[in-house]
């Protein structure tokens, strides 16, 4: 295939993608009320799953959110966080699609045994995504709308508008799903010979401190939030470095086999 071939079936496999967003966005739209007040809102409420879990392990670990009300100040405001939070909602449903749309764009240009390897690579990385996503929303959300609900300097009300908690909520779920894709581009990575175990092992240290600024970039600037989310980005990056080892056996092994053939 040609350049604009390549081009032309790649246009066709985000239009494909798009259509899947849009209409699964469509329906999340239409189910307003189950989408705010127990999707979105959920965070918020007293009796979100995360909040009972604690109070039932212990008194010390127990904690309710703020009672703090959502304004808007907009006039389209509410329309527009609708439309917005339908799409991300939306993209996060359908990316087991979007993304076997894209392996099927990839997938042609590996060799045979490649293909063989990376067999079920679609259903991996669609639960990576989702165990990323609900851990945000089930662990990381509750603690940050907690803290930042309840800070204060002093006499003044929380009082956030839509589009900041919205924007806040996005950014503790999405994120976190996309990094917890980590081990899948370690593997990708070592497939091609652009990563080795010897690499990650030798920057182990930097790797530590290059999460703990992203876990503080993400998260609300308490340490709880921040540590939830380093502890479990560390141990990807541990995992991803047995992963990098494991794929770099793989290839000694097969170098061994090719010269004794050629022997």
């Amino acid at each position: 295939m040609s350049f604009l071939d390549h081009l032309d079936q790649l246009r066709m496999h985000i239009v494909r993608s798009l259509i899947a967003i849009v209409v699964i966005a469509i329906a999340v739209f239409l189910a307003k009320d189950f989408v705010f007040n127990t999707v979105i809102f959920g965070p918020r409420n007293p009796n979100f799953p995360t909040y009972r879990l604690l109070c039932g392990i212990s008194d010390l670990l127990c904690m309710q959110p703020p009672d703090f009300k959502i304004l808007t100040r907009d006039l389209g405001e509410q329309f527009m966080i609708h439309m917005k939070s339908s799409f991300w909602i939306g993209f996060m449903l359908a990316f087991p699609y979007v993304f076997y749309e894209f392996w099927r764009f990839i997938r042609p240009g590996l060799y045979p045994q490649e293909q063989k390897a990376a067999r079920g690579l679609v259903f991996i990385c669609s639960i990576l995504f989702t165990i990323g996503v609900l851990f945000g929303y089930y662990f990381i959300a509750p603690f940050a709308i907690t803290f930042l609900g309840s800070y204060n300097v002093g006499a003044v009300e929380n009082t956030p508008s839509l589009a900041s908690y919205v924007d806040y909520l996005t950014m503790l779920t999405l994120p976190v799903g996309l990094v917890f894709e980590l081990p899948v581009v370690a593997w990708f990575l070592s497939k091609i010979g652009l990563l080795y175990p010897s690499f990650l092992r030798s920057y182990r240290r930097h790797a530590v401190v290059v999460i703990l600024i992203f876990a503080a970039v993400i998260t609300p600037p308490d340490v709880t939030s921040q540590m939830i989310l380093t502890i479990p980005l560390y141990a990807l990056f541990e995992i991803s470095i047995l992963i990098s080892a494991r794929v770099a056996r793989q290839r000694e092994a097969e170098w061994d086999e090719d010269g004794d053939k050629e022997i």
